[in-house]
């Protein structure tokens, strides 16, 4: 297989990616064969995936303009995955030029979009790391030289924390994160859920793990609330994503009640 010219040496291109093929559910260029099958692969089981990842790239959206109007002027975008239309810098930097934003990912390939796509930008930039490791990540964030930890900063994990096993400890790392923040910072949170479709939920948990050996972990909404741990909700709180605060009937990509994601805002006091 030609290795295409956007793609850093290195790169397994028979091991699909989350952050590719979240790229090839939005209908993105970014992504190889082997992510490509694994998307269609999970269209053939739930047909409506699609929409899923739609409404979650419009909650990301919705969420980092809340925060902008909400006086924030940093974001920290964790997982941030192949660059795309909407990205968080686009949505901020519309509404307050000055708006920093500082994107991480553990895939090379998201990495290196990331930083081609932000030439030229002094505002925002991408660096490498894993939410595994959230000392070394928020470090790498200082260093970054972009992001002043000692001022509120929007913490974003959209569709990020499900990737990370129940042996990780995701409720940990939020709460690491929330331990490196100042007060008035904020966090948003997106994450796959079994709480409404259990059946579907299973049969794509089970098709990423056998299939294309990407872990993906759909949780309760009871775990999912529990990363807001010590984080003061913003209403309406956890809900499906596109219930949170829509902007029009655009926002409304799935049907209510029919979601296989929760999603939610809260503020650090």
């Amino acid at each position: 297989m030609d290795r295409p010219s956007w793609a850093p040496e290195g790169v397994d291109m028979q091991q699909a990616s989350p952050a590719r093929m979240y790229d090839a559910l939005l209908g993105g260029s970014h992504n190889f064969e082997i992510d490509r099958m694994a998307a269609e692969m999970g269209k053939k089981l739930v047909p409506d995936l699609p929409r899923l990842a739609l409404s979650n790239r419009a909650f990301l959206r919705r969420s980092v303009r809340h925060l902008v109007e909400a006086g924030i002027t940093q974001f920290v975008d964790i997982g941030s995955g192949i660059p795309t239309v909407g990205n968080v810098h686009e949505v901020a930097q519309a509404i307050d030029p000055s708006v920093r934003v500082l994107y991480i990912d553990i895939d090379p390939v998201a990495v290196t979009h990331s930083r081609s796509l932000l030439a030229g930008n002094d505002n925002a930039s991408a660096i490498e790391a894993d939410l595994r490791k959230p000392a070394e990540l928020m470090a790498r964030v200082r260093e970054s030289g972009l992001i002043d930890l000692d001022r509120p900063v929007g913490v974003l994990l959209i569709a990020v924390l499900h990737l990370l096993a129940d042996a990780d400890d995701p409720v940990d790392k939020v709460g690491r994160l929330y331990d490196s923040v100042a007060e008035g910072s904020y966090v948003a949170i997106s994450h796959l859920t079994s709480e409404l479709r259990p059946d579907d939920a299973a049969a794509l948990g089970a098709s990423a793990n056998n299939s294309s050996k990407v872990g993906i972990h759909f949780r309760p909404a009871s775990e999912i609330i529990g990363m807001f741990d010590r984080w003061v909700p913003v209403e309406p709180g956890v809900v499906e994503p596109s219930m949170w605060r829509p902007e029009s009937e655009r926002d409304r990509y799935e049907e209510p009640g029919r979601s296989l994601a929760l999603a939610g805002v809260g503020r650090k006091v």
